[in-house]
């Protein structure tokens, strides 16, 4: 029987103090049509009335605006414009907060998803394209970023506001496949802390440090975000290194990972389900600790294996 609540427990683990088990989070996309209050709802069934995971995550499916042309040189990135929270999407997040917190009452941990400026980037040109506009004309590009830094801290600081916990901050580039280690400190970094000033109010603030399942053998630059001013870090661990052992040496901030986004979690059995959570608790003997998918899991995949989950983790102790 759990003695914490979903705020005590996720407090208590970002301390690194004792908890009755270890938070469990999963998550995938939903498609609320534009709409704040429809995520609010899809939200709210999924991670509280069907599984009652113990972070709320809003997903990225009430998107940052695609620029009204698109984007196919770096010279147009000086253009983007700059937003403020009457933005339709801007507005309809801070909607979907606002209703999800009257709902989880005050203290049911809630975090807003959002990406990096450099991300944002490579996904309205390409990274491909990204990248090598970047390196081309850094100014100018940088520009353009640190428009994005500016909407998004805007937007961090009425989310914290409105009533999330803090935000799931995503990082695309910061991998050996991508830019190399002091590109991502040049390019990339510096727009990454101004966006997160935004969310200072927040006691629930991770950085997830992507890479792409495709990219073979690619290896993320981890280290560069231990100073991030976050309390949790997130990646996918059973794709890429470190591992959740490695990097409990390398950071005091708290870990989220352990469960492979295509691995058991999407098709089973039980007992491989069982051998992955009880691998990410002993890793780290259950301290600093959110057990969670490395990056979303399918949006059809398939419940009986998540209830599985669900169980399983309530067996901890």
């Amino acid at each position: 029987m759990s003695s914490m609540t979903p705020g005590e427990r996720v407090r208590a683990a970002l301390k690194g103090e004792h908890v009755d088990r270890v938070p469990f989070c999963f998550w995938h996309h939903f498609k609320p049509a534009g709409s704040g209050e429809r995520m609010a709802d899809v939200t709210m069934e999924f991670f509280v009335q069907k599984f009652n995971l113990d972070i709320v995550k809003i997903m990225p499916d009430l998107p940052y605006p695609q620029p009204d042309d698109p984007l196919i040189e770096g010279e147009q990135m000086r253009f983007l414009p700059r937003l403020d929270l009457d933005t339709p999407m801007f507005r309809e997040q801070l909607t979907c907060i606002r209703l999800l917190r009257q709902r989880l009452g005050s203290d049911y941990p809630l975090i807003l998803t959002l990406f990096s400026p450099m991300t944002y980037a490579i996904r309205f040109m390409g990274k491909e394209k990204a990248l090598a506009e970047c390196r081309k004309n850094p100014l100018v590009f940088g520009e353009g970023l640190g428009t994005i830094a500016a909407n998004l801290r805007r937007l961090m600081e009425g989310a914290i506001e409105t009533g999330a916990s803090g935000i799931f901050f995503s990082c695309m580039g910061a991998t050996t496949a991508d830019f190399t280690r002091d590109e991502y400190v040049k390019y990339a970094l510096p727009y990454d802390v101004a966006a997160l000033q935004g969310a200072a109010g927040g006691w629930l603030n991770s950085v997830h440090v992507h890479a792409d399942p495709a990219q073979v053998d690619d290896q993320l630059y981890f280290d560069l975000f231990t100073d991030y001013p976050v309390s949790v870090m997130s990646w996918s661990d059973r794709l890429t290194g470190p591992s959740l052992s490695e990097a409990a040496t390398m950071t005091l901030k708290c870990l989220m990972g352990g469960l492979h986004e295509r691995g058991p979690l999407t098709h089973g059995d039980e007992s491989a389900i069982d051998n992955e959570i009880m691998a990410a608790v002993s890793q780290v003997k259950g301290r600093r600790l959110i057990l969670a998918n490395g990056c979303s899991i399918p949006d059809d995949n398939p419940e009986e294996w998540l209830h599985m989950a669900r169980r399983l983790v309530d067996n901890l102790s």
